[in-house]
């Protein structure tokens, strides 16, 4: 069965629709109206080998605020209707990744639970024009509407590119993990309580 979602939201302030494919190569295709984001996305979906595919307009003319939020809900709810029941899947995932003097660590629980603890501290908030705090928003955005638990720690960096990278590519290996089937589960859910 091919896990894969298709999620559309459209706001007075966003126009997102984005298709996910959870078993793909890594190829995407993203236009978001926000450079920086298409980097990240694609970077995410890279090394997570996801396809995934981002059409998106928002106010950007106020800030990025709506759109970066607005694309973590949409990624999120994508998510989990791809992955549906949950049954079969190693649940939780980790990755350490390092981008020159950045180092992130990003911990999965596909728990249903939604959590997020994001301890991203950089001295310099902007890469180019972006503000680089707007990736809490995002993940809260994703975090919720998947039902994940989430733990991302920057543990060095000064970047704010570099560190905002490695959140990223972290992130894909960390969903990557925790999305995978693990056939010793027979399609159960990896859960004492027989549920998620």
């Amino acid at each position: 069965m091919e896990r894969t979602a298709t999620v559309e939201r459209k706001t007075r302030e966003t126009d997102i629709r984005l298709t996910l494919k959870l078993d793909g190569s890594g190829e995407s295709s993203i236009d978001t109206g926000i450079p920086f984001m298409d980097h990240m996305l694609q970077l995410m979906a890279a090394h997570g080998f996801f396809d995934l595919h981002v059409q998106a307009r928002g106010d950007t003319e106020i800030d990025d605020h709506h759109t970066v939020e607005d694309l973590g809900i949409c990624l999120g709810s994508a998510l989990a209707q791809a992955l549906e029941s949950k049954e079969g899947i190693r649940r939780y995932g980790a990755a350490l990744v390092p981008m020159d003097e950045a180092l992130s660590r990003v911990v999965i629980d596909v728990s249903n639970r939604p959590f997020l603890s994001y301890r991203v501290e950089a001295d310099v908030r902007r890469a180019g024009t972006f503000d680089v705090g707007l990736i809490r928003e995002f993940l809260r955005g994703l975090t919720t509407r998947a039902g994940l638990t989430a733990h991302v720690d920057l543990l060095r960096g000064d970047d704010a590119h570099h560190v905002a990278e490695s959140v990223f590519k972290a992130l894909g290996r960390a969903l990557d993990e925790a999305v995978s089937a693990d056939h010793r589960l027979r399609g159960a859910p990896l859960s004492t309580k027989g549920a998620l």
